[in-house]
């Protein structure tokens, strides 16, 4: 991290603007801190339910990088918004739903987040219970107890985490890929090809969801990078580090679900360490998993507090988040979170399937809409300052915004397929999901074409709020108060 050595340790600003005095880091912090969050154990299990679930090896494998790549690129998109806006995600969905109407995301989002943070703390709980010798209850509360330090630290300390969770992941999925390598003949798992359509875009969707999920809060994390910091740079740093990572986890998942005769399910830690023996390595793993965890679920957990923190402001104006505010905020989300997990641990593996698969319906309109909006309708010509006014250039209901994501979720409900819910036209398309293909095509062009009418008044340049000690422009951006 450059020039930030008087920041303090614990983060002071929440869901605030980012001063141009106080952004810092390197866009080397964007790729390790989100191959650090994908090198972990829930995206070996999303692998590996590719072929848990009927595929193949060899279809698999592509069928999870194409949708790495797709899913990838929408959430690199979100990223690049960080340094421009210095804003969280989700604030700027006020642009397209109004300064009340983006609550309706937010509340979903909030839902995500506390359902990876319980899925990813089942794991680390298994982990935890086998390294210390106590229950998995006992190690997700563990677990729990860190993850509530680290995110009340906030975002230094986060990014911290994601460069030492990048190099203990480095290390840790090279052994246990070359254990897997001695263990099993990849050849002939690679010989046996069998394409089904549902399987192959089963994997598609697995790997596209996995990346698409990480959109509502992955510029939470590049907001402190300096505004003239490249858009595309920033592109390409946090999406390679996010695809890269996944797709090495993805692999592993797949090659350790195909060799497993059926013992993967159910016992997904104590069999991907098993591939390495027991003793000293065994719990050498077990804390790598762990601790590879803690970078994901806090980001979980600080993009929750974050959420509602956006939705609070929202309604009650701007707000002033204390640091025992933001303890009580992730106490309470962290702990919903922990006990969604302790109730939920014995049904894990079939429960999270249909949760990141559902997930997308209401995720992918919101990408959609805010993608096209900031990318082709304003342009990043936003008003910052006017999205903490219900009164202001956005309004506190954005009907066209709001219209066209409900139409985006409702559009894809012939086409879902999960346990929650199968759509009528499923079992004609032979038991294919496609939908979250149809909730980011659609929306996206309905969005255009209605937002070209009928859009609102867009700035002729992007507007920052004065910052104490600046002229009325700076770089050529009105700085208005």
């Amino acid at each position: 991290m450059a020039a930030n050595d008087t920041t303090p340790l614990i983060e002071r600003r929440s869901i605030d603007y980012i001063p141009e005095a106080e952004r810092h880091g390197r866009l080397l912090s964007q790729f390790t801190l989100w191959m650090g969050a994908n090198l972990q154990i829930t995206a070996i299990v999303t692998g590996a339910l590719a072929v848990v679930l009927g595929g193949d090896v060899f279809w698999s494998l592509i069928g999870l990088l194409i949708g790495q790549l797709i899913g990838g690129g929408v959430m690199a998109l979100h990223a690049a918004q960080g340094p421009k806006l210095g804003l969280p995600q989700m604030i700027s969905s006020r642009v397209q739903f109004g300064v009340y109407g983006a609550a309706i995301p937010i509340v979903l989002v909030c839902l995500m987040y506390l359902g990876f943070t319980a899925t990813g703390t089942v794991l680390s709980g298994q982990a935890l219970g086998q390294l210390f010798g106590v229950s998995d209850s006992v190690g997700i509360l563990i677990f729990a107890s860190v993850i509530v330090l680290v995110t009340v630290l906030g975002y230094r300390v986060i990014h911290f985490i994601g460069r030492v969770a990048s190099v203990i992941g480095v290390i840790a999925f090279v052994y246990l890929f070359s254990r897997l390598m001695s263990q099993t003949d990849v050849g002939a798992l690679l010989q046996i090809r069998h394409f089904s359509w549902s399987s192959f875009l089963l994997a598609v969707s697995l790997a596209a969801s996995w990346q698409i999920a990480f959109g509502p809060y992955v510029a939470d994390y590049s907001r402190y990078l300096p505004s003239k910091t490249s858009s595309l740079k920033t592109f390409f740093a946090a999406g390679a580090g996010s695809v890269i990572g996944a797709q090495v986890a993805m692999v592993l998942g797949v090659f350790a679900a195909a060799m497993s005769n059926g013992q993967f399910a159910g016992h997904e830690v104590a069999y991907i360490v098993g591939l390495s023996g027991t003793g000293a390595t065994a719990a050498l793993l077990y804390f790598s998993i762990a601790f590879g965890k803690v970078t994901i679920s806090t980001l979980n957990s600080y993009g929750s507090f974050m959420c509602i923190a956006t939705i609070i402001s929202g309604f009650r104006g701007r707000l002033e988040v204390t640091r025992l505010q933001r303890l009580v905020f992730v106490l309470v989300i962290v702990g919903t979170a922990t006990l969604i997990a302790l109730l939920g641990q014995h049904s894990f593996l079939g429960a999270f399937k249909s949760f990141i698969l559902f997930l997308l319906a209401f995720f992918t309109p919101w990408s959609a809409i805010n993608l096209v909006d900031y990318y082709c309708i304003t342009r990043e010509r936003y008003d910052v300052p006017a999205l903490a006014d219900p009164k202001g250039r956005y309004g506190r209901w954005n009907l066209l915004g709001i219209s066209v994501y409900v139409f985006g979720v409702l559009v894809q409900l012939p086409f879902i397929s999960t346990k929650f819910y199968t759509g009528p036209l499923v079992a004609a398309l032979g038991d294919v999901d496609i939908s979250w293909i149809i909730g980011l095509v659609l929306p996206a062009a309905l969005y255009y074409v209605c937002a070209k009418k009928w859009h609102g008044t867009v700035p002729d340049q992007l507007i920052l709020p004065r910052e104490q000690g600046a002229a009325p422009t700076t770089n050529g951006l009105a700085a208005q108060a």
